[in-house]
């Protein structure tokens, strides 16, 4: 964490000074604004935790709720995901409080007693290391409450406004905030009352009833697995053995459960298996009452027993999976012709079964995806065609889930006798797909071509940015390189020095004096020289023998109102585990380019600086 650069700080660091629309921001949610967030679940609030980092941009995020959500049904955290928190700087505090997933156990049928279930198998949760980060289980209510401090400690001071329900949008296509929006007060004196607010953008974040998606003309369409399931967050007393481990138990009267640890060493959640629904039930199966899942529970632990003394929460859902074919307003013969004015994200696009641990973790990343492209939008970086890109990336992710989900559920339905591929394989081989790691974003005006993919093969371009040790070379400090990137709304150039240093030499020059550099083409010229892109160098030498005084200014930009240097852009190789070697890097150098929302954008050789200056200007103006 980095602060003092405007001056001593002697309160909480995290809390950033007020600026733009965060001065005097009206508590009233006002008349007009640039974009309009309906909906303060997962996906909703990241999109807003993202915006709130854009001072100039007015951005309000109402909810139907006349308060901030107490149970959440979501609880499952990828590592993804909270490789994303601690983008967002949450990640440490939120794993204290969470229940770690490091192994799962497997109960099926005692083969010489059918009627018992016994542990059949146990599976490392990532086996392959695909993540330093853990998987974590904690719910979903906290993990909105720390966007929200991220939020409220944004210089915009952004909070939820409560209170708003959705009623309906239309797109005038005219003035400046062309998108008029009809809500309704949910809470106090004014309730039942209408209210419209007129946005430039507006994003449906309202969950799978949305209806933000159905005035845009958007359906999902899908199946139903008519297959239901219970679900309950409970504090019991039980004999059961794996009761702090999650589980997977299938039993030999065909019924199976997913058992769940939750957060704070006491309260579980079991996804009992309610068997097959009708096609004509019409939600009968949802009158299911708390005591027949417990007695079901009962039935499938058997020879364990369950004693609930508290329940929390509960539910009875039937396995859907359901997609629509845009995550936008545009029809499919005005793309190219007009920009979004209106997206869809989260369950209002998608929607799947709770058992893979994807529904939030996906939503979360459609937020992600979105929120800084908006912001650069509206704040003059970036053309409107940015926005294309939203739905185009991330439709595609989600059909892939709703695949995945369908096999996941699937199978944890099934007897084990008709299993062709035991479940702890299955959920050993494809650990990759749910963690949140499998995601690629195809190439487009965002995502190069891999013509130098062999520079960097470990940092696959449209993936995710892995991270890896290094040496801070001004503190001799030993960190992971991923880890400062921050949700802050700033590209990453990550210059992967050559042996001798002369490649890089010469590119760090062509960056800070070069007219068609992106570091002079596009930051403005009152804002700090690393207030788009934030550039680091890694050396191939160990942080000993690099000399802080030959580095290169591009590396060691002056910041803030004093012209303060900062020295934390200057790495080395760790010795004990080489991010070269680890990464697949030439020992000819190379720069990688990742995007603010984390996904590697471009690998190119030191040398391709009028390729690096082209690509930058697909997507972001000349200032």
């Amino acid at each position: 964490m980095q602060f003092h650069h405007h001056g001593y700080v002697s309160t909480d660091p995290r809390k950033q000074d007020a600026a733009g629309v965060g001065i005097d921001r009206p508590e009233e949610l006002p008349d007009n604004v640039d974009v309009l967030i309906v909906g303060t679940g997962p996906a909703g609030m990241i999109t807003a935790a993202q915006l709130s980092q854009f001072a100039n941009i007015t951005t309000r995020i109402v909810e139907r709720r006349g308060e901030r959500l107490a149970i959440g049904q979501a609880d499952g955290i990828q590592a993804r995901s909270v490789e994303t928190f601690q983008a967002f700087g949450f990640a440490e505090r939120i794993i204290a409080e969470a229940y770690r997933i490091t192994e799962m156990a497997f109960w099926k049928p005692d083969p010489t007693n059918p009627a018992n279930i016994i542990r059949t198998a146990r599976a490392i949760d990532d086996p392959t290391g695909i993540s330093e980060f853990p998987h974590l289980i904690v719910n979903q209510a906290r993990v909105l409450d720390y966007f929200a401090e991220v939020m409220a400690n944004a210089p915009t001071r952004m909070t939820p406004d409560f209170g708003f329900e959705f009623v309906s949008l239309i797109n005038t296509n005219e003035g400046d905030y062309p998108v008029t929006v009809t809500l309704r007060y949910t809470a106090g004196a004014e309730q039942g009352q209408e209210r419209i607010v007129h946005a430039k953008y507006v994003v449906g974040a309202d969950g799978a009833r949305s209806g933000v998606r159905d005035s845009i003309g958007c359906t999902l369409a899908g199946d139903a697995a008519f297959h239901a399931w219970g679900v309950m967050d409970v504090l019991a007393v039980t004999d059961f053995p794996d009761i702090r481990t999650k589980c997977a138990i299938q039993s030999g009267t065909g019924g199976s459960i997913l058992h769940i640890p939750r957060e704070g060493g006491y309260l579980f959640r079991m996804y009992v298996d309610l068997g097959e629904v009708a096609a004509d039930d019409n939600g009968e199966v949802r009158k299911t009452s708390i005591d027949e899942i417990i007695v079901k529970a009962n039935e499938i632990l058997h020879p364990y027993t369950l004693e609930v003394k508290n329940v929390a929460w509960h539910s009875v859902y039937e396995v859907a999976h359901r997609l629509t074919d845009r995550f936008d307003d545009v029809l499919p013969d005005e793309v190219g012709i007009r920009s979004p004015r209106v997206f869809i994200m989260g369950d209002a696009c998608h929607t799947h079964s709770a058992k893979a641990g994807q529904g939030m973790n996906v939503s979360m990343q459609d937020g992600f995806n979105l929120g800084w492209k908006l912001g650069y939008v509206l704040d003059g970086r970036s053309p409107e065609t940015l926005l294309g890109t939203y739905s185009a990336e991330r439709q595609v992710i989600a059909k892939n889930l709703i695949d995945f989900d369908k096999e996941w559920s699937s199978l944890m339905a099934a007897k084990p006798e008709d299993l062709k591929v035991p479940l702890e394989d299955f959920y050993t081989q494809t650990a990759e797909f749910p963690s949140g790691f499998m995601t690629q974003y195809p190439p487009s005006m965002l995502i190069g071509e891999a013509t130098h993919q062999s520079l960097a093969t470990g940092f696959p371009i449209g993936k995710r940015f892995k991270s890896a040790p290094v040496v801070r070379v001004g503190d001799a400090n030993p960190v992971q390189l991923g880890h400062h990137h921050r949700a802050d709304g700033r590209w990453r150039v990550y210059a992967f020095a050559d042996a001798d240093n002369s490649a890089v030499a010469d590119w760090a020059e062509w960056m800070r004096t070069a007219a068609d550099s992106p570091l002079l083409a596009h930051t403005p010229a009152d804002s700090d020289i690393d207030s788009v892109f934030d550039v680091k160098v890694i050396h191939q030498q160990a942080h000993t023998e690099v000399d802080l005084g030959q580095v290169d200014a591009a590396f060691l930009p002056t910041t803030g109102p004093f012209g303060l240097i900062d020295y934390e852009k200057v790495y080395a190789a760790d010795p004990h585990d080489d991010i070269f070697d680890r990464r697949g890097i030439s020992s000819g150098g190379a720069v990688v380019v990742v995007r603010p929302d984390q996904y590697v954008a471009h690998v190119l050789p030191l040398t391709a600086t009028a390729e690096l200056a082209a690509y930058f200007r697909q997507m972001l103006l000349v200032r």
